[in-house]
């Protein structure tokens, strides 16, 4: 998972709620770039991490404000909810990947369009109809 300098957007510490009984909030390093999130165990980045592709996720939902964080849950496209949690401090993480994902499908719905009309156009037999301006 290397990734240049200019691929990346945002780089710190989130707190993401672990998936068992307790709950309990461990601290990650993350890097987000503009077709993922890295989600690190340790903040030297060291232990090698998760990667959550951007094309896996639904919404960035349920933000919420306190006196100390930030809470936003990642809702992927299988309906998985992954909670994360930064302090006053690191605000906008939630912002930025909510910002990164419509960036992607932004790109994605330019390329699907790209391929579509890169196919029509290769058919056989079909001609393109060119408007005239009176």
């Amino acid at each position: 998972m290397k990734m240049s300098a200019e691929e990346i957007i945002k780089e710190g510490e989130l707190e993401k709620r672990s998936e068992n009984l307790f709950q309990f909030w461990k601290k990650k390093r993350c890097v987000l770039t503009k077709d993922s999130l890295n989600i690190y165990a340790d903040t030297q980045k060291r232990s090698k991490g998760k990667e959550l592709k951007l094309q896996s996720i639904k919404k960035v939902d349920c933000v919420e404000r306190t006196c100390r964080f930030i809470y936003f849950t990642i809702v992927t496209k299988d309906d998985k909810e992954i909670d994360f949690r930064c302090s006053l401090e690191q605000i906008c993480w939630n912002a930025e990947i909510a910002m990164a994902l419509i960036d992607y499908q932004n790109r994605k719905a330019l390329q699907d369009f790209k391929t579509s009309q890169g196919n029509e156009s290769a058919s056989p037999g079909q001609e393109r109809r060119m408007a005239r301006a009176p």
